[in-house]
């Protein structure tokens, strides 16, 4: 099946770019959580505070299928991914940014024998795609990869054979690194990460993780399956002290890479399992959360080399408040923390001392965002709760809408992108 651009509204898209908040050459959403992967919007957006089904929407556009991946918006354009509930069919969609309209809804992948998911927590289309102007890259994890022109939606390659079985569905999203696309497989059977050309598709480096392994049965092999050793996490890309690293989450054990060319450059041994957070990183340390199981917050010193576990970790968190799911936000010397049960947790980054925690109730997958001084935390029920940041607790509004969060928010301009499990909005602050 496939639905190709719509002449008239790529046009409409077109004439509008030089005013449109979103068009071409001006704002972007280019990767899961934002711009610095760190869910932090830059400058001082104009974003609305309050809205509900019949308030403060631009737009709403529902979107067919299952799909948790959260958009990025490229040349005017929100990309995003959906999948039939049982995995035999993959789609990309593109919605118009200005106007909510559907501009592609293709089929890119098939699948004869998908692998069951086992529970309702995840789906086949939970990874984000990533993008720059031109390109747009979709991941469905081993079901399948491809490059997209964003101004045709003619596909420029595709693969189909990155092995990993997911267990529970792909959850890793990919990101862009100068001339490389980064992908992450943490399954079951096989756990490691590559790089391809992103103008080509051809790999460049893949890097086997090498854990520790502490899931062993009696007979010394992988329990349930393999189950504890998955994982969801998308990397993070930053340099510090001069060296470029990629830090990445894994069941039991942390893992810098050079990007570039996939060598490892220290490791961290942990406890715990199935890890989802992305890491987050302010220009001394670099923060990982560990999973399910022996959780933990590590604040790690991203400056050793080799088995750092014992020497590098400048202080942990632990305990009840601690996501499975949901990544940090960082700002301002303060680390935000939103638990699946919807505890709301500030610390220190220096220290990891506890400053508050608060019930803003409902259960978390998706991730915050902080913009102009403001958490906005969107829940499974589809409540987004909107703090102000800082070291004292304040809830500023509670907004509702009709199905729940599993994406994460996106902010382009001065426009609030929120997918629910069913539609995808465009909130807009009133004019003044």
């Amino acid at each position: 099946m496939r639905l190709s651009f719509l002449p008239s509204v790529f046009a409409g898209v077109v004439a509008a770019a030089a005013v449109l908040p979103c068009a071409a050459g001006a704002e972007s959403w280019p990767q899961f959580r934002g711009p610095s992967g760190s869910g932090v919007v830059a400058g001082a957006p104009k974003l609305a505070v309050t809205w509900s089904e019949t308030e403060n929407v631009r737009w709403k556009t529902p979107i067919p299928h299952k799909g948790w991946s959260t958009p990025v918006v490229q040349d005017g354009k929100l990309w995003l991914t959906t999948a039939t509930p049982e995995g035999t069919e993959y789609f990309v969609v593109s919605v118009d940014a200005e106007t909510g309209a559907v501009v592609m809804n293709e089929r890119l992948f098939t699948s004869e024998n998908p692998e069951p998911l086992g529970n309702d927590v995840n789906c086949y289309a939970s990874p984000s795609p990533a993008s720059e102007p031109g390109r747009v890259y979709i991941s469905f994890g081993s079901y399948g990869t491809a490059c997209l022109d964003t101004a045709t939606g003619k596909e420029l390659w595709r693969r189909t054979d990155l092995p990993c079985r997911h267990f529970r569905g792909p959850g890793s999203s990919v990101i862009l690194h100068q001339n490389l696309l980064i992908l992450t497989f943490d399954g079951a059977d096989q756990q490691y990460s590559t790089a391809l050309d992103k103008a080509t598709g051809a790999t460049v480096w893949r890097t086997d993780r090498t854990s520790v392994w502490k899931d062993l049965d009696e007979n010394g092999q992988p329990s349930r399956e393999g189950d504890l050793r998955k994982a969801f996490c998308t990397p993070l890309v930053f340099t510090h002290a001069g060296r470029e690293q990629m830090v990445v989450t894994a069941s039991y054990g942390v893992f810098a890479y050079d990007p570039m060319t996939g060598k490892e450059l220290w490791k961290i041994d942990h406890e715990a399992y199935s890890p989802a957070p992305m890491p987050v990183y302010d220009g001394n340390l670099v923060f990982v959360l560990t999973g399910r199981g022996r959780n933990a917050l590590m604040a790690v010193r991203p400056d050793g080399d080799g088995d750092v576990t014992k020497t590098h970790v400048a202080w942990q968190f632990t305990g009840k408040t601690i996501p499975v799911e949901p990544s940090p936000a960082l700002a301002g010397g303060l680390l935000y923390l939103v638990s699946n049960d919807g505890i709301v947790t500030c610390l220190d980054a220096a220290t990891g001392a506890e400053l508050w925690a608060e019930r803003i109730g409902g259960s978390y997958c998706a991730s915050p965002i902080l913009a102009n001084g403001l958490l906005y935390f969107s829940s499974t029920q589809g409540k987004t709760t909107v703090l102000k940041a800082g070291r004292t607790f304040e809830k500023v509004a509670e907004n509702r809408l009709e199905e729940g969060f599993m994406a994460s928010p996106v902010v382009c301009g001065d426009a609030l992108f929120l997918r629910t499990k069913t539609a995808l909005y465009r909130i807009d602050a009133p004019a003044k």
